[in-house]
């Protein structure tokens, strides 16, 4: 949907913010208040929860929730706007103010988050030539038709026209990032001049040089840590002398990449510094009160010294468990905020009912190579491959297709590399896997005849979130050679798996297994939905969909062993399984569990 044209106010006709500072702390409608918040984004938690979470999150003692705000969800193509489903941002604003919730608003433009490219979309990011989070023309002009698309349905939320926002984040830790204090005065300028007339803040990690580089005059200061409380309290007032402290981040727990133990944290640990927080007088906002999922193919990664995708679970050892149950945290954390704080007399909710266990037999198959073509039209290309992005394509998958000239051993290179993961077969075979984290280029393969088809199959497994990497193309990414001769000639096919109802299954009986990638279904009954949760022993790698809702990915590289299955993805009656499996598996079976597995902990 797009939003109607509206001229933005002047910065002076700006009605004034509901929530101020004073020399110490905060004002709401000029009576003292501290902020207890908790961080739960919209686009992690399935819309129709949206309601129970922030009931919980008023339960648990809470006056306030943050959530950021995805670009790239929000505004998928230039000049476009959506907000419906998971992205209706005005909804769920509502919600919290019906709640008796305030809200803290962090519309970027980058989020971090551990999200899919830091929230910046991938037309923005993938030209090169745009200097990103910078005074760069190319990209305030980008940021500004966003904001004026975006802005204008949630000016009634803010506090002074009634609604629960009542601060709004200028960045995010841009200190860790840049120092263009004329980018960040065009930002702030930008929600003025647009009728946000709220308290705005910067937050930034408690290091000097970074609070220096990522604050502004006449904006607040807050700070991100997850313990040394008075130390970093005590760098934060070293940067501000007078006004609130607030900690915007107060990190309780941590996410997971592919490959690595789970993280947690020990709740009284937790706890001990949330009560060290309150003590001392300062705000705080819980990241994170309810972590929920990474739908879909929306999760980010990370690349310092290697790439390193995150996970399908944004559980994150929050207060609220993934499917929305109170954890230890919840209780304990309650406890501290009634010595600080008014907390409902109403006791502490309950676990939610879990879908009673069984097992979805699997019995259609579709093979993808074969059926390639119905899923995405070829794009010809006749010289050396393209990347994702130049097949108008980011999330998702993309297969090249060409014909290797001679027969015989030799070696594949992919020059530059791959992103982020690429399977290989010849004539339908698979000949071996290449991974950007390992920076694998080669592979030998043995070419059975001349003229073989090569299909190489590439995984975007994240964008990067965090870092100069933001950005960094996807599928094949140079030139490929056979021994040195390159091969040219491809026909791209861009696999974005909006739907997987074009899939032509058959029966396995019908459709004899094959090596290589293959969709499966199956169907299972359900009386009344109740949360539940997809384990898949004996499966290798791939993506997950029940009734159409993509729930995302499952590798058993772990740790992350089952998949969140929300309730009003379920229907009574017969329900859908589909799944995208990329290698194999030992039988064609699925499990619903009651119980969560986000795999070994981290000692």
């Amino acid at each position: 949907m797009s939003a109607p044209n509206t001229s933005p106010p002047s910065s002076s006709s700006l009605t004034a913010p509901s929530l101020t500072t004073s020399s110490d702390g905060f004002l709401l409608h000029g009576e003292p208040f501290r902020i207890i918040s908790g961080a739960m984004h919209y686009f992690r938690v399935h819309p129709d929860q949206w309601a129970d979470r922030l009931r919980k999150a008023r339960l648990m003692g809470l006056n306030t929730v943050e959530t950021y705000v995805p670009w790239n969800l929000h505004q998928p193509e230039p000049g476009t706007l959506v907000l419906d489903g998971i992205l209706d941002l005005p909804r769920y604003l509502r919600l919290a103010r019906a709640e008796g919730l305030h809200v803290l608003l962090r519309p970027g433009p980058y989020i971090c988050a551990e999200w899919d490219g830091g929230g910046l979309p991938s037309w923005l990011t993938a030209d090169t030539g745009i200097r990103l989070r910078t005074s760069d023309p190319r990209f305030t002009d980008a940021l500004d038709r966003y904001l004026d698309l975006l802005l204008p349905p949630l000016l009634p939320q803010l506090a002074a026209n009634g609604g629960p926002v009542i601060a709004v984040q200028v960045e995010n830790e841009y200190g860790a990032y840049g120092d263009d204090r004329a980018y960040l005065e065009h930002l702030a300028e930008a929600f003025r001049t647009r009728g946000v007339g709220e308290l705005l803040f910067t937050c930034d990690q408690a290091d000097p040089e970074h609070l220096a580089a990522g604050s502004l005059p006449g904006v607040l200061s807050t700070g991100t840590f997850g313990s040394r409380i008075p130390e970093s309290l005590e760098r934060l007032r070293a940067h501000r002398p007078e006004g609130p402290l607030m900690c915007a981040e107060f990190w309780i727990g941590w996410f997971d990449h592919w490959g690595e133990p789970h993280h947690v944290r020990d709740a009284a640990d937790a706890a001990a510094d949330l009560d060290r927080l309150l003590s001392a007088g300062a705000s705080v906002n819980i990241y994170m009160f309810h972590g929920g999922t990474n739908f879909g193919f929306t999760n980010g990664a990370n690349h310092d010294h290697a790439y390193e995708p995150i996970v399908t679970s944004y559980d994150y050892d929050a207060a609220l468990t993934e499917s929305g149950d109170p954890g230890p945290k919840y209780h304990a954390f309650r406890e501290v905020i009634a010595r600080h704080a008014p907390v409902p007399e109403k006791p502490a909710p309950a676990a939610g009912p879990k879908l009673p266990p069984r097992v979805v037999e699997l019995s259609d198959r579709a093979p993808l190579l074969p059926h390639v073509g119905v899923l995405a039209e070829p794009v010809r290309v006749d010289a050396d491959p393209v990347t994702m992005e130049e097949l108008g394509r980011h999330a998702g998958y993309a297969l090249y297709r060409t014909t290797l000239p001679v027969s015989g051993d030799g070696v594949l290179r992919f020059t530059g590399g791959v992103g982020d993961r690429a399977q290989v077969f010849v004539d339908g075979a698979p000949v071996g896997v290449l991974e950007r984290e390992r920076h694998e280029e080669a592979l030998p393969v043995r070419v059975p005849r001349t003229g073989a088809t090569l299909d190489v199959l590439v995984e975007n497994m994240g964008g990067v979130n965090y870092g100069p990497r933001i950005g960094a193309p996807k599928g094949l990414l140079g030139p490929v050679t056979f021994d040195g001769t390159a091969l040219h000639g491809w026909d791209c096919h861009p696999l974005a798996l909006d739907t997987v109802d074009p899939v032509p299954f058959a029966p396995v009986a019908d459709s004899p297994p094959e090596a290589g990638p293959a969709f499966h279904r199956g169907t299972f009954e359900v009386g009344t939905p109740a949360d539940t949760f997809l384990c898949l022993p004996g499966w290798t790698k791939g993506q997950a969909w029940i009734n159409g809702f993509h729930l995302g990915r499952y590798w058993n590289r772990g740790p992350q062993r089952t998949l969140y299955v929300p309730a009003p993805v379920l229907r009574p009656g017969t329900n859908e399984l589909v799944l995208l499996e990329l290698q194999a598996t030992t039988e064609p079976r699925a499990h619903l569990t009651d119980t969560p597995d986000l795999g070994p902990v981290k000692p």
